[in-house]
């Protein structure tokens, strides 16, 4: 794996080294290049260097936003509400047990998501992220009733930062009981560094930011010296 740098400079080596095409973004909405190939070696590079692939459309396309919104997992905010959901919550949280299941609940739900005609998630990506797991790279966290998958989330987890992807709830609240559970066990890890990508309410609510691409950059860098805890992931009540 190449060197990681930081800011501009990691991202423009990564567009050179990938083969993928630089794009200019009209709209400065992060977008840096398209096309490559989805292998588990490339994305484990785009998330060293800050990049992440948001579309297939009919090629990737890979962003880098200017305004990464972050949570640091010090700073998880809990409001009113929230605490009374977890204090009444009956589901069972689990780590890395349906990972598969999460990723295509995520590809027909995900509560980030505000186009009409389902998410971005098709088969190509649900082979590349499962084939992280299957690394341990990637980690899901699930929020179960009875037996049922109501809820979950997942990411990639390298060095001190864990890069969430996508969410999704099939009962009220269950994607955020399991993110918070999340958050929190991460924080007991020590990885520090929660990359929400992009900015939404709800993420704000619970103490995300946005930060200038150039701080995220600096911070990654300085996450990344971590030793990565590879999976399966577990919690210790389970």
């Amino acid at each position: 794996m190449a060197e990681v740098g930081t800011g501009e400079e990691s991202i423009d080596n990564w567009i050179e080294r990938s083969g993928v095409e630089a794009v200019v973004d009209e709209f400065d909405e992060g977008w840096i290049a398209k096309g490559g190939v989805l292998s588990p070696e490339l994305l484990i590079d785009a998330y060293k260097c800050g990049v992440f692939p948001w579309e297939v459309n009919p090629e990737i396309e890979w962003y880098a936003p200017r305004k990464r919104m972050v949570l640091l997992t010090s700073e998880l905010h809990v409001g009113a509400t929230m605490r009374r959901v977890l204090s009444r919550s009956s589901l069972k949280i689990t780590l890395d047990r349906a990972f598969n299941s999460v990723v295509r609940n995520c590809a027909v739900t995900d509560i980030n998501d505000s186009r009409s005609g389902g998410t971005w998630i098709d088969d190509t990506i649900i082979e590349a992220y499962t084939k992280l797991h299957e690394q341990g790279f990637a980690h899901s966290c699930e929020a179960w009733r009875e037996g049922e998958l109501v809820g979950g989330i997942y990411g990639i987890s390298l060095g001190g930062v864990f890069f969430a992807e996508s969410m999704f709830n099939s009962e009220d609240n269950a994607g955020k009981v399991a993110f918070v559970y999340l958050v929190r066990t991460l924080k007991e890890w020590g990885i520090e560094l929660f990359d929400c990508q992009t900015s939404a309410a709800w993420k704000e609510r619970f103490g995300a930011r946005l930060w200038p691409r150039s701080k995220f950059q600096a911070h990654l860098k300085e996450a990344l010296e971590m030793q990565t805890r590879s999976g399966p992931w577990e919690i210790k009540s389970e």
